[in-house]
């Protein structure tokens, strides 16, 4: 998508702080950190939001999960716990209009992410 931020970070446009690449997904950096270790796994390919994954697209959203669980490990958080937040449409707080899962981890979490 042409204006989408995410796309003109993986597009290589705007910089990112990458800590995973493949094929399907990409994962960078939050530039605002509401926790010690906040990443955001992102699909090469623009979906909107969670609201238009479809059956086919389904197991992107699995793989999201396992590229989010090997970085907890390679991060040191997976035995103490971490979080996995999709932010869905304006009321769910989803603010770049593109797929992404933030992992959260580092810290104790309580309900308050600040």
């Amino acid at each position: 998508m042409e204006n989408c931020l995410f796309c003109k970070i993986i597009g290589g446009q705007i910089p990112g702080d990458f800590v995973f690449k493949d094929d399907r997904v990409v994962a960078f950096k939050d530039i605002h950190p509401m926790a010690p270790l906040h990443v955001l796994i992102v699909p090469r390919e623009h979906i909107s939001s969670l609201a238009d994954i479809i059956e086919a697209k389904a197991g992107l959203v699995a793989y999201m999960v396992t590229v989010a669980n090997k970085l907890a490990k390679q991060n040191g958080v997976a035995d103490r716990g971490y979080r996995l937040v999709i932010n869905t449409g304006p009321e769910g707080g989803q603010v770049v209009q593109h797929l992404h899962m933030h992992l959260l981890g580092g810290k104790p979490l309580d309900g308050k992410l600040g």
